[in-house]
């Protein structure tokens, strides 16, 4: 909006214009008729006095002064009450920046879910053994039998792991022979081997404790971890977490890596051996395993075999295409910790490298944890795609998961593209931008992958709204338009990279923001029809009353035009700027950032009005004395001038009372007064300026210059004005596109089209430099952080060498949340080429040297 109101500075300068016009045009006019009179220097002084007086007052009522106040009102308005709708708005500009929102990139879990976690269902082992709630198991029947109805097209069809299909009769043989108990069972269907391996698996690798809540005993921490410790709570005999803990010693914590999707803990057992528990995403789990559970009755292991990794990937995809978020759980054992031959931390010999370490894993299986929509969720996103807002699902979880979600949701549709974050992060530039226009739902995705998808959707014209909740989420949220934290489940660094803040982390207080921000805009709008509708009028009718004139006099004097500044800018920016967000506000388009802030509907409005309002004015001060018999007054030789200067004065201000009502709308829809009676302060600044213009006219005759007026004059005034709202419904059924072609033949096509501009040499060579601005505002927002990782991060960018050399020599990385910003100094270098987001030693790693923007069938991204 900022761009748009400096465009509207044109309007000052044509109202200082006129006003200086007005000034030499009756200023001649003065030299010349009083140039042979006997009128005393005092008396012509004041003369050219009065003519400088009107002449700056039409300068004064020209000029838009009221538009910021009207702008700043309507943002403070906005912002008091979307803290009530759980906005809290940081930056009063992203309001009305939200307004032409084109994408917004959202977190699931949380945000589109309700975070309220629950494992109702899993499988152990070769997934012979399986358990799940009532509700589970209805919707595990009602699959299976919509796989038998399909059964005869799924047999000349590739195998389906979405639906859990495969020709393979082995395979089939395990799924007829599973035994599926009921999860209130599950303690005394398992053996105490595996019970005791769950969970002991389940509370040793978490981070969440116990703790009060609302003087309730439960577990505190991340969703998807106190889920888990309910669930072994109630089942697996779990009866004190500190107890459990301290009976095995903690010997090393790997925290959850949101690159491998996993997190690991050592514990030294009875028998003088280690035990490392692995828990995370299950296909990149299962692909570090070599063996398996061979049932949920024994802890035996066996060989994992391609048949068991097609069950369980098969047991995965079921799962997910239930909308369930999985979790898979696995172990290794050692003989002594750290194992011999591995890497050692460099700050900790103790303490052995994650990723070599990470291999040779036993599967124990796999757990479906539900997340419930939020109920108000389908709605906003139907909204926000009737708005022309893309939504689009960015997810650590699982690709199936997150597409069972999108459809439940509705942000996956018909010719939606879904993908994992590990194929679009290795995308190059063109590639990338092709690919984002259809994109849906980015899975197992990074806060990296967030940020590339937020600079991609903008380097395309787009407005992008991002949500972020974690402290990695923070480069994201500033490089979007409008960045959203969570109020609940948000960081601190989240909170203040964001320019509003969710307080009840739902995605429909989004969708509320969105209706608040257009509305911001709409009352710009709103406002600056009204005023130059004013503008035109006042400064015509004056400009022309006064060059009429004998004596140089204007039919609006300087107080009276006073008090039509006063109406048009203060009271019109209190009634216009406080209109609630409307119904229909979500029933158009965005606006393109370079649109002009006055439309083609607006001005054909501004100028039927004007025409309207000069014509009604002119009629009464040229021909109104002819057949409205003023009468006369003795006592007083002007009393008809008077007369008819007030009645001229009067109808306008009704006129322009009555026109703040037809302001009301921007588009072409006939009812503007829909919910007038929501806004009680339109209603009083309304009757303030009826109630003040009917003491002026009766009361304060000698300050405003006007005399009392009788029955008729008044039904004159107030009828004129009144017409307003029937000829603005007439001028609303004028198409708007009769009028754009009549300009266009009228108006030269160089006035309107703007000219092409073409790339210099220059430009393109400095493109690269781009790169350096995205790490230069990365590191602008981390400078705020206080604390050792900055110190850590100072020191890496002071010694790059250092820094490299550190990171050949360990392949694991940091697991600090800061890593994305520690290994920025590194990545400089890597950041510029065809896999620009990738360092080198991840493309060495990888062996990607770059994809073809024309080998599309290379990327694994899924069409609806």
């Amino acid at each position: 909006m900022r761009i748009q109101l400096t465009n509207t500075g044109y309007i000052a300068k044509l109202g200082s214009s006129a006003g200086a016009l007005l000034f030499i045009v009756l200023l001649i006019q003065f030299l010349v008729r009083r140039s042979h009179t006997s009128d005393s220097p005092q008396k012509k002084a004041l003369q050219v006095l009065q003519i400088l007086i009107v002449s700056v007052t039409i300068i004064v009522v020209a000029v838009p002064e009221g538009l910021p106040l009207a702008v700043t009102l309507a943002l403070a308005f906005a912002t008091k009450r979307m803290t009530k709708d759980k906005n809290l708005v940081r930056h009063l500009n992203s309001c009305e920046t939200m307004g032409n929102a084109t994408v917004i990139c959202s977190d699931k879990t949380g945000t589109l879910t309700q975070n309220v976690m629950t494992v109702i269902g899993g499988s152990i082992g070769t997934s012979a053994v399986s358990f799940s709630d009532q509700a589970m198991s209805v919707r595990l029947e009602e699959l299976a039998k919509e796989i038998l109805e399909n059964e005869d097209s799924v047999a000349s069809s590739p195998v389906d792991l979405r639906l859990g299909n495969s020709p393979d009769a082995e395979i089939e043989d395990q799924t007829s022979q599973q035994l599926r108990i009921p999860i209130s069972d599950l303690s005394s269907n398992l053996s105490s081997e595996i019970r005791n391996l769950l969970r002991l698996s389940v509370a040793v690798n978490s981070t969440a404790f116990e703790g009060e809540e609302n003087g309730k005993p439960t577990f505190i921490g991340s969703r998807t971890e106190t889920a888990l410790l309910e669930w072994a709570r109630k089942y697996l005999n779990l009866s004190d977490l500190n107890v459990e803990r301290a009976n095995h010693g903690l010997v090393q914590l790997f925290p959850f890596d949101s690159k491998l999707k996993c997190m690991g803990a050592v514990i030294e057992t009875t028998d003088r051996s280690w035990r490392m528990f692995i828990k995370g995403a299950p296909e990149i789990v299962l692909a570090h395993c070599t063996q398996v559970l061979e049932s949920g009755l024994s802890t035996n292991n066996v060989i994992l075999e391609e048949k068991h990794i097609a069950e369980i990937k098969r047991e995965i995809s079921t799962y997910a295409s239930l909308s369930l978020r999985t979790i898979s759980l696995a172990y290794r054992d050692f003989n002594q910790w750290p194992p011999h031959g591995v890497k050692r931390q460099p700050d900790d010999p103790s303490q052995a490298e994650f990723d070599d370490v990470y291999n040779n894993l036993t599967w124990i299986g796999v757990l479906g944890i539900q997340d419930p929509v939020r109920k108000g969720v389908p709605k906003a996103v139907a909204d926000c795609k009737r708005a022309g807002v893309n939504v689009k699902m960015v997810t650590g979880d699982n690709i199936d998961t997150a597409r069972a979600i999108a459809k439940e949701c509705g942000i996956l549709q018909m010719g939606g593209r879904v993908m994992e974050g590990q194929d679009f992060r290795r995308l190059n530039d063109f590639m990338r931008q092709d690919v984002v226009r259809d994109l849906s739902v980015l899975a197992r995705s990074s806060p990296e992958d967030k940020r590339i998808l937020v600079k991609t959707l903008r380097s395309l014209g787009n407005i992008v709204a991002v949500t972020g909740d974690g402290t990695n989420d923070a480069p994201a949220l500033k490089a979007a338009d409008v960045g959203f934290s969570m109020g609940i489940a948000g960081t601190e660094v989240a909170k203040e990279a964001s320019d509003i803040i969710l307080m009840d982390d739902n995605f429909s207080s989004i969708v509320k923001a969105l209706s608040w921000g257009r509305t911001v805009n709409d009352a710009v709008k709103k406002f600056l029809q009204f005023q130059i509708t004013v503008n035109i009028t006042a400064v015509v009718l004056t400009f022309v009353s006064g060059v009429a004139s004998s004596d140089e006099t204007t039919v609006l004097n300087a107080v009276q035009l006073l008090w039509l500044n006063l109406i048009m800018d203060t009271m019109a920016a209190l009634a216009l700027a406080t209109d609630p967000p409307s119904p229909t506000v979500l029933d158009r388009k965005p606006e393109p950032r370079d649109q002009s802030l006055i439309s083609l509907t607006m001005w054909k409005m501004i100028i039927g009005q004007s025409i309207f309002q000069l014509i009604v004015t002119f009629v009464l001060y040229f021909a109104g004395h002819k057949f409205l018999h003023y009468g006369r007054d003795i006592q007083n030789p002007h009393y008809e001038r008077d007369i008819q200067n007030t009645l001229i004065f009067n109808t306008f201000v009704w006129m322009q009372i009555f026109n703040a009502l037809n302001c009301r709308r921007i588009d072409d829809r006939l009812n503007t007064l829909e919910g007038i009676w929501r806004n009680w302060l339109f209603l009083t600044i309304f009757a303030i300026m009826i109630v003040g213009q009917i003491i002026i006219v009766f009361v304060s005759g000698a300050a405003f210059q006007v005399v009392p007026l009788n029955g008729p004059q008044w039904a004159i005034s107030i009828v004129s004005g009144s017409l307003s709202l029937p000829i603005g419904m007439a001028i609303r059924f004028i198409p708007d596109s009769w009028l754009m072609a009549c300009y266009k033949r009228i108006v030269p096509k160089s006035w309107y089209q703007k000219p092409q501009r073409t790339q210099t040499p220059t430009e393109v060579q400095m493109l690269w430099s781009s790169r350096l601005d995205e790490i230069r505002d990365d590191l602008a927002l981390f400078r705020r952080v206080r604390g050792g990782r900055l110190a850590h991060l100072k020191y890496d960018l002071k010694h790059p060498k250092q820094f490299l050399e550190r990171s050949r020599s360990s392949r694991s990385g940091s697991r600090s949340p800061m890593r994305s910003a520690i290994a920025m100094s590194g990545s400089i270098a890597g950041s510029i080429g065809v896999s620009s987001d990738m360092s080198p030693m991840e493309r060495r790693n990888s062996g990607v040297s770059g994809i073809s923007s024309f080998d599309i069938g290379r990327v694994r991204s899924e069409t609806v």
